[in-house]
C-alpha cells in the first residue's frame, strides 16, 4: 500500500481583499513546513480532505473561488466559535493562541 503524502493550503483574508487568498500550499514536506509553521504561530489547523482537494486547484496568490465561499466561511465561523469558547476543538487539534487577519 502506497504511503500518502501530506498536504497543505494556508489561506490569508486581508482587509480590502475581495476573498480569502491561497498564500501557501504543498505535499510532503513542503506542507509538513505549511502545518508545523501555523501550529507554531497559534494558527488553527483543520484537516477536511474534500475542502483541501477543491483548494490545491487554486494557484498560489489567487482568491479562492466564489463557489468555495460558503464552504469557507463556515470553516471560519466555526474556528471563530472556538477561538470564543462556544466549541470544542476536536481532539488532537490546536487552537488559536490569538485571532490572526492578515
Amino acid at each position: 500500500m502506497a504511503e500518502t503524502l501530506a498536504q497543505a493550503v494556508a489561506l490569508a483574508y486581508r482587509e480590502g481583499d475581495s476573498a480569502p487568498r491561497v498564500v501557501a500550499k504543498g505535499r510532503g514536506p513542503i506542507a509538513e513546513e505549511i502545518i508545523a509553521r501555523a501550529q507554531a504561530a497559534g494558527v488553527f489547523v483543520h484537516s477536511s480532505p474534500e475542502l483541501l482537494s477543491l483548494l490545491m486547484r487554486v494557484d498560489l496568490d489567487d482568491h479562492i473561488a466564489p463557489e468555495l465561499y460558503r464552504a469557507v466561511a463556515e470553516l471560519l465561523a466555526w474556528v471563530w466559535r472556538i477561538e470564543q469558547g462556544l466549541a470544542e476543538a476536536p481532539a488532537g487539534s490546536k487552537p488559536p493562541a490569538r485571532s490572526h487577519t492578515g
